[in-house]
């Protein structure tokens, strides 16, 4: 059988033992360091016998609470990888000079950057605030779960299929080399004739089903389960900006399977979408990744400001300053979203009227995002202001992200962008504003949200170790990148010739350190925290004194959120209940109606990511068998009635029982 090249390309497709990278020693070494890894870790879920418990507790749950918490917990393990790709690449830059050639071969590095930059946005910023929105929305509305609950566990399974597909590439076969939006004609077949594309391609497919439907979900949730009495103007501003997100969401992510469904047609079945040489337009492909891409922005910033306006409220003890403007500024940002994507390619020769138009709305979405920092200001100011980590993050997110917004500014105008489009400095403004929106977003929503998620607060010392590593990491890593772009110095270099040049790569390779060290300290805190968890304990579900309805139950929350549904009369709704001396009722419980946990999404997604293996490697009767697998079990999964259950009213009484008997102690 061995003998007969076409009976094996038959059965193995395009896979062969050279896709295996034997030949590249950091790779072997990487491969080796994560299967022992691997190992490791089976070997000790099997000797704690956790394998049970993580199937029915977590894989196959539909509670919207333990997705959320899945969800970080994928966004946090992709980190790791992401940042690993960014020290290797500032490593090498740093090394590049006087006729050295680094360490990193060229097909190498070009792999990496792409890998980073698909690896940050797709499977790090996006799960990062989809678990926020999962696991805070429907208690902020008063919902007892989503919408649709085994639509929300498969929609994270295939995220993270499509984050595992992107790794597999790291050992079998190689990723795209071509930036983190894979243009063509750099994606086309003449070009990228090898299996990267395709790996850019169906990952990206997997996880941007799993997105949409999230996203489908998350705005049915917000749109028809709030609480009686929450209108739309009474929603805390979180809420509001998950909502604009998720239709962001809905909007911008068929755009983005339509272009890689074009660009898959192009290079398997050879179509000519984006091959100018054959009647299509590159350009094409340019405005359609972007009519996708800076909505995709915005999808991750979002959030960020929701979680920025439930910190600075609750650490000011105040309600936060100008709502209604927020609430309005968020809509006006999720319009504008959609008008501003040509920015990205003013150079490209659209003409003057074109790039003026955009180059206007660009500026004009900068205001109410200026709306929303002054009203976070007058929120802070003349309260009684706690420095709480979360604090210490928002603080840090509204110096950082004012200096990215004015870079951005700059970058809106058309001949300032002709000179630095495809230099260092539009990297450092981008790196800017994610990072200090959506990253310090994150780890400020982590922090807040985690007692309210595991009953016990995180280490305050480790936070801020975590915190100030981050901070002046960032501004070591970036602001040479600034000079740098200034000075002219292009991006995707590997090697450098002016040796003036160096000591800035090398001050900015020390801020990878620092920001290495930071994330480091983050996952201390988490291992400090479980330890020392009795003395960080909040028995009272409401450790920040907070004012959303989430922090009216308990630490965690039961399995239902509420045992009554709430009735809400302001739009801060557990501040206005605590001020009116309001009380748990203490009986007359019921069974509660909930959905019952289900494999059906983990199948469903593993199969996925089978047929898209098939697809990338050309094994099309495993395409076929895959296929018809997925969908027979996707029909074969409605016909299952049995999707609900009901939570023992016994079950109820006891849970709150028990919470009673803390709070009483708690006052005592």
């Amino acid at each position: 059988m061995f003998d007969n090249p076409e009976l094996m390309k038959a059965i193995f497709g395009r896979l062969t033992l050279e896709a295996l990278p034997f030949h590249e020693p950091i790779l072997v070494a990487t491969f080796a360091v994560v299967a022992i890894g691997g190992v490791a870790l089976v070997g000790a879920l099997t000797y704690f016998k956790l394998w049970g418990y993580l199937w029915t507790e977590w894989f196959t749950s539909v509670d919207h609470k333990r997705i959320g918490v899945m969800y970080i917990v994928l966004a946090l393990v992709m980190l790791l990888r992401g940042f690993a790709d960014a020290i290797m690449m500032r490593a090498q830059q740093a090394m590049a000079f006087n006729g050295s050639e680094g360490y990193l071969p060229a097909h190498h590095f070009d792999q990496i950057f792409t890998a980073h930059g698909v690896i940050m946005i797709f499977f790090v910023a996006m799960p990062f605030v989809t678990g926020l929105m999962n696991f805070v929305v429907p208690l902020q509305i008063g919902a007892r779960d989503v919408a649709f609950p085994f639509l929300n566990n498969f929609s994270f399974w295939m995220t993270a299929v499509g984050a595992a597909l992107v790794m597999v590439s790291l050992f079998v076969g190689e990723f795209a080399r071509t930036g983190w939006l894979s243009y063509p004609p750099l994606s086309n077949l003449a070009y990228s004739p090898d299996v990267g594309v395709d790996y850019y391609i169906w990952s990206l497919q997997v996880a941007g089903v799993g997105t949409l439907l999230s996203g489908v979900n998350l705005i049915a949730t917000i749109v028809k389960m709030r609480a009686p009495g929450m209108t739309l103007m009474k929603m805390p501003v979180f809420t509001w900006t998950a909502l604009c997100t998720n239709i962001l969401i809905v909007a911008a992510f068929p755009v983005l399977t339509g272009v890689l469904a074009l660009l898959s047609l192009d290079r398997y079945v050879g179509t000519n979408f984006f091959t100018n040489d054959f009647g299509g337009n590159a350009m094409m492909y340019v405005n359609l990744i972007w009519i996708w891409g800076h909505p995709e922005v915005y999808i991750l910033i979002l959030p960020a400001f929701g979680v920025f306006s439930e910190v600075v409220s609750t650490f000011s003890g105040k309600r936060l300053f100008g709502y209604t403007s927020m609430v309005y500024a968020t809509v006006v940002i999720t319009i504008l979203s959609y008008l501003v994507w040509l920015h990205h390619f003013f150079t490209m020769g659209s003409g003057a009227s074109v790039n003026s138009f955009f180059g206007i709305t660009t500026m004009i979405i900068s205001i109410p995002t200026g709306a929303k920092m002054f009203n976070w200001l007058f929120t802070m100011y003349r309260g009684r202001i706690r420095f709480e980590v979360p604090m210490l993050w928002t603080i840090a997110f509204m110096l950082t992200f004012v200096v990215g917004g004015m870079t951005g500014v700059l970058l809106a105008v058309p001949p300032a962008d002709f000179v630095l489009h495809n230099s260092l400095f539009l990297i450092a403004h981008f790196h800017n504003v994610i990072i200090g929106g959506v990253v310090f977003g994150s780890f400020a929503g982590i922090t807040y949200w985690f007692p309210k998620a595991f009953g016990f607060k995180l280490d305050p010392f480790w936070g801020k170790m975590s915190f100030w590593f981050w901070v002046t990491g960032f501004w070591f890593a970036f602001t040479p990148l600034y000079v740098l772009g200034l000075m002219g110095v292009t991006r995707r270099l590997r090697v450098f010739d002016d040796p003036s040049l160096q000591i800035w790569f090398v001050i900015a390779a020390f801020g990878g350190i620092l920001i290495a060290i930071g994330i480091a300290s983050f996952f201390v805190q988490l291992a400090v925290s479980i330890k020392n968890r009795d003395k960080l304990r909040d028995v009272t579900g409401d450790p920040w004194n907070g004012r959303t309805l989430e922090w009216s139950t308990s630490s965690p929350p039961p399995a239902y959120n509420f045992a009554f549904t709430p009735v809400i009369h302001d739009n801060d709704a557990w501040w206005d209940m605590k001020k009116r001396g309001y009380q748990r009722p203490l009986e007359g419980y019921k069974a509660i109606h909930m959905p019952s946990n289900t494999a059906a999404g983990i199948i469903l997604a593993g199969l996925s990511g089978i047929t898209a293996f098939a697809l990338i490697w050309h094994i099309w009767w495993l395409v076929i068998v895959g296929f018809v697998a997925l969908i027979g079990t996707a029909i074969g999964h409605t016909f299952n009635y049995h999707r609900s259950f009901h939570f023992p009213r016994e079950q109820v009484v006891k849970a709150e029982r028990e919470r009673t008997q803390l709070l009483q102690t708690v006052r005592a």
